[in-house]
């Protein structure tokens, strides 16, 4: 007990390093939002809406920016680095369901991240190869990547900071690289591509795909996680989220024009699993799809990395508060190993049950409720928070509306992937109300 005080009080009261400046904060939130997600919506965006596909990206990224309005202003109020999970719990003080279910679910969206990184990292490294298109030898390397990035996770907490450093700045610059190579080897213009696709695309439909794109613009709140190594959080907080927000819009709308402008739709929809490299030998050359294959190995392994190095952390907290399984607090060297080893498995697993769309579905999705929720708690403290009635009240219908249209779309056109994604809310629904009932009792006995 005596070292376990000691502990404490050095994490009390131990001095810490607040040397992180915007421009930091900007790649943490970049490394966040630009993983897979580019690689992995773009092939389904363009098989649903064709040319419209840059349009649906603005409208996810302005979802994104709405959701984040009531990330920065709860950041800033409860200044801790626990975010989504802490600030839900903190506004309910009262309901040990409510911090269950945002801590169940929001875990979950974590691991079904986990899963789309890891299939757009297998679909793009045997893209090359005449297996590309052989469903179980994908999910085994998708297996295999994910149990690669859980070792590194498990070696060294320094040693995966110099490796997802080094992926997240080179991912960067190849996709800025990406992007402009595709628009000037375009074979026409954007006029001449809508006038030669007469095929009439209604706005439902682009809302939709819109929505669908809201996983990948997941990630800006890593930012809240660093508030304790930053000064003046206050100010730094909204620059660096809104500012990579707006990059990431950027990037994502050059490459999605880049891309229907030099590759033909067919290639992109009948290879949606790796679209970009799909067309890419055509248009840009052997050197070309291999840059285009190295950026999507590098983004997609950047964001498993970050992924499991955050989200482990977070669910060992949560089972330290008594809604997960006590054995996912245990840590050797302060790294979560049983908590890493458990979302890497879950991962995995929802890869051998899921597709592509359903784990893209699934984790869009949990992102758009749990941002809804996070409004949710906005709009009750909104007072404290000094935070807009119109903006927040406008932030909760647009994610709701959000969730509601990919709903839609499951019910008129695959319903039964629809009882597959509500099967798994009502299974996490149901294990955070039991752990919910498990604490308050054991709260009761103590």
């Amino acid at each position: 007990m005596a070292n376990l005080n000691k502990k404490q009080t050095y994490g009390l009261h131990r001095k810490r390093d607040k040397s992180l400046g915007l421009l930091e904060l900007i790649a943490i939130a970049l490394g966040g939002m630009i993983g897979g997600g580019i690689f992995t919506v773009l092939g389904v965006s363009v098989s649903m809406i064709g040319i419209f596909t840059p349009v649906a990206f603005i409208i996810g990224g302005l979802f994104a920016t709405l959701a984040a309005y009531s990330y920065i202003k709860l950041g800033i109020y409860y200044k801790d680095e626990g975010a989504t999970y802490s600030f839900f719990k903190k506004t309910f003080p009262n309901s040990s369901f409510a911090a269950s279910l945002i801590g169940w679910w929001i875990v979950f969206g974590y691991i079904s991240t986990l899963a789309l990184y890891a299939y757009t990292f297998a679909s793009y490294l045997i893209s090359g190869f005449e297996f590309a298109n052989n469903e179980w030898v994908r999910k085994s390397v998708a297996g295999s990547i994910i149990f690669i990035f859980t070792l590194i996770n498990i070696w060294s907490v320094k040693g995966m900071g110099k490796i997802e450093d080094l992926m997240v700045y080179t991912k960067l610059i190849i996709l800025i690289v990406i992007s402009f190579v595709l628009i000037n080897n375009s074979t026409m213009t954007l006029p001449v591509l809508i006038e030669n696709n007469t095929e009439t695309i209604n706005i439902l439909s682009i809302l939709i795909v819109a929505s669908l794109t809201f996983v990948a613009f997941e990630g800006f709140q890593l930012v809240i996680h660093a508030i304790n190594e930053m000064e003046q959080p206050t100010k730094k907080i909204p620059k660096a989220i809104y500012s990579a927000i707006f990059i990431t819009i950027s990037i994502y709308v050059i490459i999605a024009i880049g891309a229907i402008l030099s590759i033909p739709f067919e290639d992109i929809i009948q290879n949606k699993e790796y679209a970009l490299a799909s067309g890419a030998d055509k248009v840009l050359g052997h050197w070309g799809t291999d840059l285009v294959i190295m950026g999507a190995l590098l983004a997609t392994s950047s964001a498993i990395s970050g992924t499991l190095f955050g989200a482990s952390r977070l669910m060992s907290v949560i089972a330290h508060d008594g809604y997960f399984p006590y054995s996912l607090t245990k840590r050797k060297n302060n790294i979560p190993t049983h908590a890493i080893i458990v979302m890497a498995i879950l991962s995995f697993s929802l890869i051998l049950v899921g597709d592509l769309k359903v784990i893209l579905e699934f984790g869009s999705v949990t992102f758009l409720l749990v941002s809804f929720l996070m409004a949710f708690a906005n709009f009750k403290i909104r007072k404290r928070t000094n935070s807009s009635f119109i903006i927040t009240l406008f932030a909760m219908i647009s994610l709701a509306i959000g969730t509601i249209l990919i709903i839609y779309h499951e019910f008129k056109t695959q319903i039964e992937q629809l009882y597959f994604i509500g099967s798994l809310y009502l299974i996490l629904t149901i294990l955070a109300f039991i752990y919910s009932k498990f604490r308050q009792q054991t709260t009761t006995i103590i």
